[in-house]
């Protein structure tokens, strides 16, 4: 799914690095999508795949933090910000996973790509901001691309459609919520949007629980690792995002994040055997390249980064 740093870009002299760090991460988090998508079809609920991926994410987190820094870095400057954060983040996270189950990878996480687009079009409402029709164009020109993906006859299912523009929305809150959380240090807002999320499916787990065991007692040694692995892919995922938008500017990232699209096709391909066909690939090119055309313009207009600069992903 799609991200936007919780931290201002810091201009390095390695935005080659950057770059390739940006695009580590897309193929991580692609493959958190998959992970998530089969491990689904074991018949393991929803709510105790989504504790583990959260549970995993912090601990991993955690992990790399000295422990006289911990407490520092739990201090928010805005902590209802980073609540509302981290729980918008882990209902997106059932919102896509339930399109997963219904929809090709490539073409659930084509239909994210329009959240940044929404809030765009939304700014001069939510944020205050000039309002611009270009942003409204491009907007308008990403939502055809998605129309283009789910027109009738593309064979996907309606409930995952329904799923997957609800997760876009979710994802533009998100990214409303980023922007209040701009001034904390990112690995604050790292260890809370992982905090929430596990805190409050940890408190579900005496109904999650029962609920997974007999599938759970089922397992393998494959299907615990990928189980596992799907904390491990999203947070390695975001690590990779945060340094590499300390390495490059957000505007010289800004096409390179299109490029999850292609891992979400390369690996629905390898996995399940599905590939986007001509048509829904024409409605990927229309929603990157409105992506990329408005972040481009924001971006020349401010020095600050725009916000469609980088879709976000949930941790």
């Amino acid at each position: 799914m799609p991200s936007h740093p919780s931290a201002p870009t810091i201009p390095s002299s390695s935005p080659l690095f950057g770059i390739g760090l940006l695009v580590l991460s897309s193929w991580s988090l692609s493959g958190l999508d998959t992970s998530g998508k089969w491990i689904l079809t074991t018949g393991l609920p929803l709510i105790f795949l989504c504790w583990v991926r959260f549970f995993v994410h912090l601990v991993l987190v955690l992990a790399l933090i000295r422990p006289r820094s911990l407490r520092a870095l739990l201090r928010t400057q805005r902590p209802y910000a980073q609540v509302l954060r981290g729980t918008v983040m882990f209902v997106s996270t059932f919102t896509f996973f339930s399109a997963l189950q219904h929809l090709p990878q490539a073409e659930a996480t084509s239909i994210n790509f329009l959240a940044p687009l929404i809030l765009l079009a939304c700014a001069p409402w939510i944020l205050g901001e000039p309002a611009r029709l270009s942003r409204w164009i491009a907007a308008l020109s990403g939502f055809l691309g998605v129309l283009i993906i789910i027109r009738p006859g593309s064979g996907l299912d309606p409930v995952g459609v329904a799923f997957g523009l609800c997760t876009a929305m979710l994802f533009a809150v998100q990214y409303l919520c980023t922007r209040r959380v701009a001034i904390d240090n990112p690995m604050t807002t790292l260890v809370w949007s992982g905090g929430v999320g596990a805190i409050c499916l940890t408190l579900a787990l005496p109904v999650s629980l029962p609920a997974a065991w007999p599938t759970l007692r089922e397992f393998g040694l494959l299907e615990w690792l990928v189980l596992l692995t799907t904390g491990v892919w999203g947070a390695l995922g975001h690590i990779l995002q945060i340094q590499a938008y300390r390495m490059a500017p957000a505007s010289m990232l800004a096409p390179f994040i299109y490029l999850q699209i292609v891992a979400a096709a390369v690996l629905g391909w390898l996995v399940w055997g599905d590939f986007p066909d001509a048509l829904t690939w024409v409605g990927i090119a229309v929603i990157c390249i409105s992506g990329i055309a408005i972040g481009a313009l924001e971006w020349r207009r401010a020095p600050a980064p725009a916000v469609a600069a980088a879709p976000s992903r949930r941790p």
